[in-house]
């Protein structure tokens, strides 16, 4: 079993054509794969009045209710809905790294998303931040060359970014991770 896994999509992600419809928050909770599990849907496929349905279904299942933000856009709103944890799409923009600051004040964890694949300049996030390295695009990238110059200087969640079932596993990001020497910091006790 994993430690943690906070990076899972669900059929709450309506507008994300790689989820299935499988990918439920009942089966999640059901493969049990980690021992900390949070789901972490995209945070504009839950409005419109599916954010209170979301929150009462994963929390209700046991789990972590985290959701993904797509930059700059969508962080103010985002920040003034109650969650456990933020997951930020980070481009090399100026107005996403101010958002980051945003997120980082309401005082919950915030992990930034796959930032190898996204461009993001890890030299302009702050050192609160929590990096991920994921399952689905770490191998997208020259990561020991993007990752090495901050193993120092960050804590590291690792993670699936789960759009279907089969996809609840950390195998390569963990491979990436253990060569970089990176130790998995846990978000929440369990």
């Amino acid at each position: 079993m994993l430690p943690q896994d906070l990076h899972i999509h669900t059929t709450y992600s309506a507008n994300d054509n790689c989820v299935v419809p499988e990918q439920t928050v009942a089966l999640i909770a059901a493969v049990k794969h980690a021992r900390i599990v949070g789901v972490s849907d995209h945070f504009e496929s839950l409005l419109n009045g599916g954010f209170e349905r979301y929150c009462a279904e994963v929390s209700g299942y046991g789990l972590k209710v985290g959701v993904e933000v797509d930059g700059h856009t969508w962080v103010q709103e985002a920040s003034e809905h109650e969650v456990d944890y933020y997951v930020m799409h980070c481009r090399d923009s100026g107005a996403d790294y101010r958002s980051v600051e945003l997120l980082l004040a309401t005082g919950k964890p915030v992990i930034i998303a796959h930032p190898n694949v996204l461009g993001t300049d890890l030299d302009r996030i702050p050192a609160q931040c929590l990096i991920e390295i994921n399952n689905r695009y770490v191998w997208r990238s020259n990561w020991r060359e993007y990752y090495t110059p901050f193993v120092d200087r960050f804590n590291f969640v690792i993670s699936s970014d789960a759009h279907q079932p089969n996809w609840l596993s950390q195998t390569v990001a963990r491979y990436a991770a253990a060569e970089l020497g990176v130790a998995e910091h846990l978000v929440f006790a369990g």
